[in-house]
């Protein structure tokens, strides 16, 4: 039955309406696996073994919902999940465990997935490697010694190690995609404006939520379930002409694709990272696209000021999450309940006053219009998806002295990924190859605004040229 857990979710629920396979043995493999290896993994902040079982045994054979029967887990981040615990990776949280689910996870819910638990993030998911002070680290199965990305790490170390077949993330600076790369599985980052933030948050400049897969028809129709306007969203991304998964298989036809290799930040790119890349493009001429090497404009502005403006914003969202966490828990943040990293930015987001929040977001919108127009030439642009393999556990130290270095440190790791948050496109990271050090080598691609389909469409091709869902790592 565990091998079951490493088929794509959608086949997973056609079994179950088929009567093949009930929810209760899916549901009881994966609690089974989640025993047997994340002692060693440590992908889980909390498994909710009896309202799992009990929200199995009420998924019946016939039952239509696109994914009925099927376990999944909720990153523990910003989606309250009602009855289990709500931390961020902080002690600042303490026991707090919401009454409610948010309106993604009530989605993910009324899709008939079975919620199996909560994965590990970084603290207020600012950093991308799973390491939090109060849970220690998660562990990459492909290598136990190295992350398996942030902040989904624990979503995607879940699915890497076969324990959930699909998982909830969210994406503020690349938090989906990053670990997609680090743990080869498909990273959809939706649109600006896809889902819905609900009840608790407003919209966002940069962040969204979404989920992890293998395979990339998962991947969109997960999208179908989580996209849409809710009741009281302020700003909402328009319905798409059709379902997303109606891309899948699709013709593509003959794409002008922008192939990019200088990062927007100074970084050095890693061989095995860009040899993926040029096999990437080489792959996809074969296929008879129009590749071309592009030269964004990301210097045009220096990128100290622009990394500086995204800060800005950054800092005030983590600031968010400090100020929520000490009101539920009616503490304090200082060192004894956050990390050095979350306390320096807890205390920068309040330096700053609405004047200079308003002023960054202005010009980030501004960057964002030179960014689309210049990409406008191109159907994709397709970029490296991390700048360096995988980090060893420990390599980031949020706990560090100079906490600010630190955080530098994660943009040389993962440089092409955030700027697709400031522009709010769609990008998708595929873990197109293997490197000779054993573990996965991604692509990362972006579409043009509210262009999930133009992404499936090539990723569904490109996925019929590889094999990437039959790899598995051998714990």
């Amino acid at each position: 039955m565990s091998d079951l857990l490493y088929r794509p979710a959608t086949e997973l629920a056609a079994l179950v309406r088929s009567g093949e396979v009930s929810s209760r043995e899916l549901v009881e493999a994966s609690l089974a696996r989640i025993e047997a290896v994340d002692g060693r993994v440590n992908a889980f902040t909390f498994v909710d073994r009896e309202g799992a079982l009990a929200a199995a045994d009420a998924i019946g054979s016939g039952d239509e919902r696109p994914f009925a029967g099927v376990p999944v887990a909720i990153k523990d981040l910003f989606a309250p999940v009602a009855g289990m615990p709500m931390s961020q990776g902080s002690e600042l949280f303490g026991d707090y465990t919401p009454d409610y689910d948010g309106h993604v996870v009530r989605r993910i819910r009324g899709a008939g997935f079975v919620i199996v638990g909560k994965t590990s993030s970084p603290e207020f998911g600012i950093i991308p490697v799973t390491e939090p002070r109060r849970f220690g680290p998660t562990r990459n199965p492909w290598n136990l010694d190295r992350t398996p990305g942030g902040s989904s790490g624990g979503s995607a170390a879940a699915i890497a190690a076969g324990m959930v077949p699909i998982a909830h993330g969210s994406d503020g600076g690349g938090s989906i995609r990053i670990p997609s790369a680090c743990c080869g599985l498909v990273g959809l980052k939706p649109s600006r404006g896809r889902i819905s933030r609900g009840p608790d948050l407003g919209d966002s400049f940069l962040s969204t939520d979404g989920m992890l897969a293998r395979t990339v028809e998962d991947s969109a129709r997960a999208l179908d379930v989580l996209a849409g306007y809710e009741l009281g969203d302020a700003t909402w991304a328009p319905d798409p002409p059709e379902p997303f998964a109606s891309a899948l298989g699709r013709d593509p036809g003959k794409l002008r694709i922008g192939f990019v290799t200088r990062p927007p930040i100074q970084a050095e790119i890693d061989p095995i990272c860009m040899h993926a890349a040029r096999d990437a493009a080489e792959l996809l001429g074969g296929l008879g696209h129009e590749v071309t090497d592009a030269d964004p404009p990301w210097g045009r502005e220096s990128d100290a000021q622009v990394l500086a403006l995204f800060t800005v914003l950054y800092a005030a969202n983590i600031g968010l999450g400090v100020a929520f966490g000490g009101m539920v828990s009616g503490t304090e943040p200082s060192t004894d309940n956050v990390e050095k990293l979350t306390l320096q930015m807890f205390q920068r987001g309040l330096g700053q006053n609405s004047i200079e929040y308003l002023a960054a977001m202005s010009q980030l919108q501004r960057y964002t219009r030179e960014l689309i127009e210049w990409q406008s030439q191109f159907d994709v642009l397709m970029t490296p998806a991390l700048a360096q393999r995988p980090l060893e556990i420990g390599d980031i130290k949020p706990d560090a002295d100079d906490v600010m270095a630190e955080f530098a440190r994660t943009g040389v790791f993962t440089p092409f990924t955030a700027v697709f948050n400031v522009t709010g496109q769609p990008a998708i990271s595929l873990p197109l190859f293997h490197g000779e050090d054993g573990m996965p080598a991604a692509v990362q691609f972006a579409g043009p605004p509210l262009g999930e389909a133009k992404l499936l469409t090539l990723a569904s091709q490109l996925e019929a040229e590889t094999n990437w869902a039959e790899r598995r790592p051998e714990l």
